[in-house]
């Protein structure tokens, strides 16, 4: 990207209600790293907006406000790392669009008949496999540069709500900046 095309990229993430998701977002993946060390083993996920997050798992209130307090102390003490998480979906993002991107290549040029595609196929799955391995570092950059925020400015906790459905339970961290 040339440097104006990348500096207007840039100002418009951090356009208010676009900054307040990322911040939201850095919050939910540091609440996350802090809950998995403080409950291994236990399965539980996320999903963030402008309004605050959701924090999908079986804890109880008192676990997830602990960890919400901890992990939003630990990002105003610099601990930015903690906003980049190996499970979040922009991950799975930049993987399926390398590697759909990629593999589709592979076809770009093949004749009609199903022998030629099936010649192409082996050059497919290679190309999708380094996609996928060049997917991995890319999409941690990626939430580094876009879809996160390590530094949580003004943001501060609201209400934490608790909720189930059926077996699943959640709860929803409302913030405000």
């Amino acid at each position: 990207m040339s440097d104006s095309i990348a500096d207007v990229f840039l100002s418009l993430i951090d356009v208010s209600p676009i900054a307040r998701v990322r911040r939201n977002h850095g919050l939910e993946h540091a609440t996350l790293h802090v809950l998995s060390e403080q409950h291994p083993g236990q399965p539980m996920a996320g999903h963030s907006d402008w309004g605050g997050f959701w924090i999908l798992g079986d804890l109880t209130t008192e676990q997830v406000t602990a960890g919400v307090y901890e992990a939003l102390l630990r990002l105003q003490n610099g601990q930015r790392h903690l906003a980049v998480h190996p499970n979040c979906g922009t991950n799975l993002v930049a993987a399926g669009i390398l590697g759909g991107g990629l593999a589709s290549l592979a076809w770009l040029g093949v004749g009609r008949k199903w022998q030629d595609k099936l010649e192409r196929l082996p050059l497919a799955f290679t190309l999708a496999t380094l996609a996928m391995v060049a997917a991995q570092p890319l999409g941690l950059l990626l939430q580094q540069e876009v879809t996160t925020s390590g530094d949580p400015q003004g943001l501060a906790i609201v209400e934490i709500i608790p909720s189930q459905r059926g077996r699943l339970k959640a709860h929803r961290i409302l913030t405000t900046s």
